[in-house]
């Protein structure tokens, strides 16, 4: 059986970084989804697919799939960059390019 493991982004509509070094463990859909004809539904046979499983190292999530046997991905985080700005360098009067308001 085939997962992916990864570590999620942030939520976009917060600015704290809480959750935000847990690693997820999804299962990769075995089945198609098929629609539904009477309501236009979108269903599948295959449950797994909505199973999520949270842990809080990517080495725990590693060792969790390789003791069921399952054959996993590995998606690395990608750390931001955080370049530092000041309000200052708004009005600076070598800046290159017009500002604006």
């Amino acid at each position: 059986m085939q997962v992916r493991i990864y570590s999620p982004a942030k939520n976009t509509m917060q600015s704290g970084r809480a959750k935000s070094g847990q690693w997820v463990l999804e299962f990769e859909p075995q089945a198609a989804r098929k629609v539904e004809p009477l309501m236009g539904w979108v269903s599948s046979s295959d449950t797994l697919s909505q199973t999520r499983l949270q842990f809080d190292s990517k080495e725990a999530a590693i060792a969790y799939a390789q003791s069921k046997g399952y054959i996993y991905s590995l998606e690395e985080r990608k750390e931001r960059k955080i370049e530092p700005k000041a309000y200052a360098d708004n009005f600076n009067n070598k800046r290159l390019l017009r500002w604006t308001h």
